[in-house]
């Protein structure tokens, strides 16, 4: 049955509303770069579509850093502990510097053996250096305004994420309309030029979001302070629930960086096609993403909170609202193809791919808008955060990534086989997400007991 609490549904959408939006507006930054270089030369797409691989798979162990906080921060804030929260985040700090020098480092060191993973045109792997050497610069602020967004999306703070991802967009758009041609006498930078829009807007992102966390928070009030310290016992806890969501996202990641390894070998009209494709493929699936945050973030208070009988009446309301999602976002990513195609001057054979792309796209997008917000919002969301890793570890790594080399590379099957060979664990993977959620062994509490209920459990035992 359907839950009748209102709350439940005003809270859902405010949430995944904010969180779809905000979403939306991150996807944006590079959907611009691909618009207006799309314009300007196709090599340049492509090598920074290139890149663009390695910034997903960044960007998805990123996510992992704040989801493994998020659920483990969702139940202290139902128990209304905010001190365990703050502590979290400092955590969470840590850990998103600690990835974004790793990889500064290696594509600072090794930028032709990073390009090359995904191209073997000189050309477009030439293009994706220039776009590389300065984009780099922008990991650190991208990670480390995602973990501030990911502590104030715990206390349900979420609109200050969609208002510094506009201003984010305004400024990229605006730099990358004057650096990318060369418009109103500013020099004309191609790639370089959309690199640097990209890492000015996630600078100005960056201080938005410090000065907010910082100045303006209520619900925590997080000082400067709160950061100096590390929790030890909460680190163990945070490892724990954090091993296997790290593992599932980098594993997602490789995969998706996989896909542009595997068609970058085919051809680059290929390459360039996927680039077009995924772009509005993302850009839909944020209205997914934003329903699974949302689910998360609610199941994990209401876990925290003990409340049985409301875990249930939610879990069965939000499957049926999944549904609905990847009915109408099939429906949009059907209809909207031909149009958005007729934006790009590329060749036929890139349009013909794209246009195929599209359509395959078209059934994922309904399918993963219900097993993905099942698997990360509602099962992860309820503390468990192992099935997700080991139902990808079969999915991806046993079946999807063999199957789809096979039909690459030894079968020699065309570029639209092998999409459907990658995209194909997004509808197979609804079976054993459905059986998982209705069983409800997902239900974990992770929180420790606050030192006062130790304290008067011990006095009663007494």
């Amino acid at each position: 049955m359907f839950t009748k609490d209102r709350d439940f549904y005003k809270t859902f959408l405010r949430l995944a509303v904010t969180l779809m939006l905000e979403q939306a507006v991150i996807l944006s930054v590079n959907l611009a770069d691909n618009l207006m270089l799309g314009t300007y030369s196709e090599a340049a797409l492509s090598g920074v579509a290139a890149v663009n691989q390695i910034q997903f798979v960044f960007q998805q162990l990123v996510y992992a850093v704040n989801n493994a906080m998020i659920v483990l921060g969702s139940q202290y804030f139902g128990q209304k502990r905010m001190g365990e929260v703050k502590k979290l985040s400092a955590i969470g700090v840590r850990a998103e510097l600690l990835i974004s020098l790793v990889l500064f480092c290696l594509v600072s060191f090794f930028p032709q053996q990073a390009l090359h993973m995904f191209t073997d045109d000189a050309v477009i792997a030439a293009e994706g250096v220039k776009y590389l050497n300065i984009i780099r610069f922008s990991y650190v602020f991208f990670a480390l305004t995602a973990v501030m967004l990911g502590t104030m999306r715990i206390a349900q703070s979420v609109k200050i994420a969609l208002k510094v991802s506009i201003v984010a967009l305004v400024v990229n758009v605006t730099l990358n309309y004057l650096l990318i041609s060369g418009n109103f006498g500013f020099p004309e930078m191609g790639a370089e030029g959309a690199a640097v829009g990209t890492l000015v807007s996630r600078i100005v992102e960056f201080l938005l979001v410090l000065w907010y966390v910082f100045k303006k928070e209520k619900n925590l009030e997080i000082k400067p302070r709160d950061y100096a310290h590390l929790d030890r016992q909460l680190l163990k806890d945070y490892i724990k629930v954090g091993v296997p969501v790290f593992i599932t996202a980098g594993l997602w990641g490789i995969s998706n960086a996989l896909q542009t390894v595997i068609l970058g070998h085919l051809s680059a009209n290929a390459i360039a096609a996927q680039s077009i494709s995924s772009t509005f493929f993302l850009l839909l699936k944020v209205t997914s993403v934003g329903a699974a945050s949302a689910s998360s973030l609610i199941i994990g208070q209401t876990v925290g909170a003990g409340n049985m009988g409301k875990i249930k009446e939610y879990t069965k309301t939000l499957q049926f609202m999944y549904l609905g999602i990847g009915l109408v976002l099939a429906s949009i990513m059907f209809i909207a193809r031909i149009p958005l195609l007729n934006i790009y001057e590329i060749s036929d054979e890139t349009r013909y791919l794209a246009n195929a792309y599209m359509l395959i796209q078209s059934v994922v997008l309904f399918t993963m808008s219900y097993q993905m917000p099942v698997n990360t919002g509602i099962i992860r969301g309820g503390g468990d955060t192992r099935f997700t890793m080991i139902m990808d570890l079969i999915s991806i790594w046993g079946i999807v990534v063999p199957v789809s080399l096979l039909a690459a590379f030894v079968w020699d099957l065309s570029p639209i086989i092998v999409i459907i060979c990658l995209n194909a664990d997004q509808c197979f993977k609804c079976i054993p997400a459905c059986i998982r959620v209705n069983s409800y062994k997902w239900i974990k509490k992770l929180t420790r007991k606050a030192e006062n209920e130790s304290e008067t459990g011990s006095a009663a035992a007494k």
